[in-house]
């Protein structure tokens, strides 16, 4: 909560939420994270198409410069509007919240991330 990727919902709200499951990152750390589904059957695919490694690589042998960007904690980038934190809420034994970015599990986050990415390099 502490860096804004989840709010409490109010008591007042109505509410719809999914349970978290537990993953393990790198086989070492324990992560939580909602089972998101059931909220992917609601979503509609943005058709961004990822570069194709060929292009990329004839880009790449012309380039002047070259970055590396780090994307830890990438999907957590992107803020998410209205529609979307109502259908990604999870429940806990402390309350309910809701992700108010993009969170890891969510079928079309890759797209955005790609987008970001092109924008911001080129």
């Amino acid at each position: 909560m502490d860096l804004g990727v989840l709010r409490k919902v109010g008591n007042n709200e109505q509410v719809e939420a999914t349970t978290p499951v537990i993953i393990t990152r790198l086989n070492v750390k324990l992560r939580m994270v909602g089972d998101l589904r059931d909220p992917n059957t609601y979503t509609i695919p943005d058709r961004y198409p990822i570069p194709r490694i060929h292009e990329t690589l004839t880009q790449l042998s012309q380039a002047k410069l070259i970055i590396a960007m780090n994307a830890i904690k990438g999907f957590h980038q992107n803020v998410l509007t209205d529609n979307p934190k109502k259908l990604l809420r999870i429940i806990v034994h402390c309350g309910i919240y809701e992700y108010l970015r993009m969170p890891f599990g969510i079928k079309k986050c890759t797209f955005p991330l790609s987008k970001n990415d092109e924008y911001h390099i080129s």
